[in-house]
């Protein structure tokens, strides 16, 4: 009757819930409403994109009632996207996983972590001792904290001593990784956000960081003084920072590599390039330039589907400028050609000397909020802190940091996760255990991955929500910690670390339950 009263006095409007939304007055931010005020604040960093915004949490009751961009974090300085600004409600979301679940019967049953663990080791090894170490793949995330990534590592690697170790960011960043590789030797950008507040030109290739990375465009906005900024956007799509750009390259898809030789071109028959770093930094030079010979303005004209004015225009204001910034994300990196493209555009600022000083780079902005963590500390493509599996020099200064015989460390990486994906498929990977990712939504070939998790003996799915589209498939499901309520780092894009800190408890473990398939 009372539920009847109080929905009659709101449908009329007697009842305004006055008490729901009231207003207060938080000492540090001013008057805001009353549940959004909390006991304390939170350091921590944002666990969305790559831009690596500090951010402040507030808790009360130990719930998440609100968050803050953080004012004294130099990525951010105060600022936040409408990403961040609700991050704190994934915390009291719906359908967190809070049990272990093991398929019985055909029904996923809620067991103790004991059996749970010592399942999951058991039908590893049983696998493993029937069909060899590598018919285990294992598969993280840019989500992962750098601590636990590399801990990851070194677990599947030395201790399950299986070479089939990925993360989901090769489906993004492994053209980046490529390309600063063919390019430099390494994988690790050589530039930072700060360069794109010096630089007097901008080239942004196949990044629409308005709508991805939103805070970045606030540095786009602040010029090098009263000299003003280009900005140049190469782009196929009308996007939102084409709209920003003052020369918008509409070009034809994977016409990319054609339009970068084709500036590369002028460059060189302009005079517009640094011959001292060229001679100094770089080998190769003539063999480059006898090939971009070929892309003239009328050639590369044809296949971008931009004038010849477009083309010398661009070329000419990159190569006059005193600090010019080159930055891309998917539209490159996601590319058939990929890190051929990454290697084209560091080929532009080798030949031009725009690498190593302010305002200066090629720039990968990179996805997820701690793909660069994972490149760094991670098992997969390289060893931990740019290390190669097959430099003996670099297994040996690892064996004798981790006190372990140097023949335990392999000297070749193993599959990708693609790859991994195919194995399970052809029947080579028997066992497969995806943490923190979910990609029976984000693997681009559906049809394949079912097959894969189908096909494999065991599937172990970590995850702090469930269920999920892939843990529906599991035989085990294992729940998470998930942003919030962990304490790590992430390395932004430009490689900073930052921390990451809880902020609020676990959430409490239900009453076991069964569900079915």
């Amino acid at each position: 009757m009372s539920s009847l009263f109080t929905r009659f006095k709101r449908l009329v409007g007697i009842d305004i819930r006055s008490d729901k939304y009231t207003y207060a007055k938080d000492p540090d931010f001013g008057y805001t409403a009353t549940s959004r005020i909390p006991e304390k604040w939170v350091k921590t960093t944002c666990g969305y994109c790559s831009v690596g915004c500090g951010m402040l949490l507030g808790v009360r009751d130990h719930k998440a009632v609100a968050v803050r961009g953080n004012p004294d974090h130099p990525v951010n300085r105060g600022k936040l996207c409408p990403k961040g600004l609700s991050e704190h409600h994934i915390l009291a979301a719906p359908g967190r996983a809070k049990q272990p679940l093991l398929r019985k019967n055909g029904v996923l049953t809620s067991v103790s972590w004991d059996e749970a663990l010592d399942t999951m080791v058991e039908r590893f090894r049983d696998i493993q001792k029937r069909h060899g170490n590598d018919s285990l793949g294992v598969v993280g995330t840019g989500q992962l904290l750098t601590e636990e990534f590399y801990t990851l590592g070194k677990l599947v690697q030395l201790g399950l001593r299986t070479r089939n170790h990925d993360g989901n960011t090769t489906l993004c960043m492994a053209s980046a990784v490529s390309g600063y590789k063919l390019s430099f030797g390494s994988d690790g950008p050589p530039g930072s956000y700060a360069d794109m507040e010096s630089a007097d030109v901008i080239l942004l290739i196949g990044a629409n960081i308005a709508d991805n990375h939103p805070i970045l465009c606030h540095r786009v906005d602040r010029g090098p003084g009263t000299k003003p900024r280009r900005l140049i956007v190469v782009d196929p799509r009308v996007t939102k920072t084409a709209m920003m750009a003052d020369l918008h390259l509409p070009v034809k898809p994977r016409s990319d590599i054609a339009l970068i030789n084709g500036i590369a071109h002028i460059l060189i028959r302009e005079g517009l390039i640094n011959y001292d770093y060229i001679e100094q930094h770089t080998n190769g030079f003539e063999e480059f330039a006898n090939f971009v010979s070929a892309f003239t303005p009328t050639h590369v004209a044809l296949i971008t589907g931009l004038t010849e004015t477009q083309i010398t225009e661009t070329a000419l204001l990159y190569g006059r400028a005193k600090s010019a910034f080159i930055g891309w994300t998917m539209g490159v990196n996601h590319s058939t050609q990929g890190a051929v493209t990454v290697a084209a555009i560091n080929n532009l600022a080798l030949i031009t000397g725009n690498i190593g000083r302010t305002g200066a780079a090629p720039f990968s902005i990179t996805g997820q909020c701690n793909a660069m963590g994972t490149r760094e500390a991670g098992f997969t493509s390289s060893l931990p802190g740019y290390r190669k599996f097959d430099n003996p020099q670099d297994r040996e200064a690892l064996a004798r940091i981790w006190n372990i015989p140097v023949d335990r460390i392999p000297t070749a990486r193993g599959l990708a996760y693609p790859d991994i994906i195919e194995a399970a498929v052809q029947g080579k990977i028997k066992a497969l255990w995806f943490i923190a990712t979910n990609p029976a939504v984000s693997f681009p070939n559906y049809k394949l991955l079912e097959q894969a998790l189908r096909s494999v003996e065991f599937l172990v799915v970590q995850d702090g929500f469930h269920p999920t589209s892939t843990s529906e498939f599991a035989h085990l499901v294992l729940p998470a910690a998930i942003w919030g309520e962990k304490e790590g780092t992430y390395t932004n894009s430009e490689r900073r670390i930052s921390k990451a800190n809880p902020a609020v408890p676990l959430p409490a473990k239900p009453a076991p339950t069964s569900t079915s398939f």
